[in-house]
């Protein structure tokens, strides 16, 4: 038989198992988590910026789509913009042009409602970042607005970019409101 086919018993008054009881090794501390004497709930402002977020999802998801409709309008100021070129671009070029800024637009459209769906769920939750995050975002969304404006485009594309601002500018203002910074908190 194999010396190694079986452990040695444990040595008498070391405790049920295979290793030596806590006795013997000091006395660790227990683990215990600790638990909110109440559940934390959310605040109005916070449940109505939640809400807020999807319906700029949703802005972002009209702006995607809305591009489509624009075919003809982006087609012209590529051409506008094209005939002052030099060398001037071919109708092919051109196509490419729009079809390029159209998938462009259409797909940060799609990724600006991706965005307002994460910062939704993630500020519902009281992520402390999140707010931040938020906080960024629309600070770019600022500067993307201005551009809007300073490139007269169409009053669709506008209209939309000065919505979503405001939506925007009240989603922050609700973001940090007092009952909203205890929440993250």
């Amino acid at each position: 038989m194999s010396e190694y086919s079986t452990p040695p018993p444990p040595p008498e008054g070391s405790g049920s198992g295979q290793f030596p009881s806590m006795g013997s090794m000091g006395s660790m501390p227990e683990y215990q988590a600790v638990q909110p004497s109440e559940p934390v709930l959310r605040p109005a402002s916070i449940a109505m910026a939640v809400k807020l977020m999807y319906v700029g999802a949703v802005l972002s998801l009209i702006s995607a789509v809305s591009i489509l409709f624009l075919r003809d309008t982006f087609r012209t100021a590529v051409e506008k913009a094209a005939s002052t070129s030099n060398p001037p671009m071919t109708g092919t070029q051109i196509d490419a042009a729009v079809n390029v800024g159209i998938g462009a637009a259409v797909v940060s459209g799609l990724l600006g409602a991706g965005l307002w769906i994460w910062m939704a769920y993630a500020n519902g939750k009281g992520r402390k970042w999140a707010r931040i995050v938020a906080t960024v975002f629309f600070a770019l969304s600022v500067l993307s607005a201005l551009s809007s404006v300073a490139q007269h485009g169409p009053a669709v594309s506008l209209a939309l970019s000065v919505v979503t601002l405001l939506l925007g500018a009240y989603i922050i203002f609700l973001l940090y409101r007092p009952e909203s910074s205890q929440y993250y908190a």
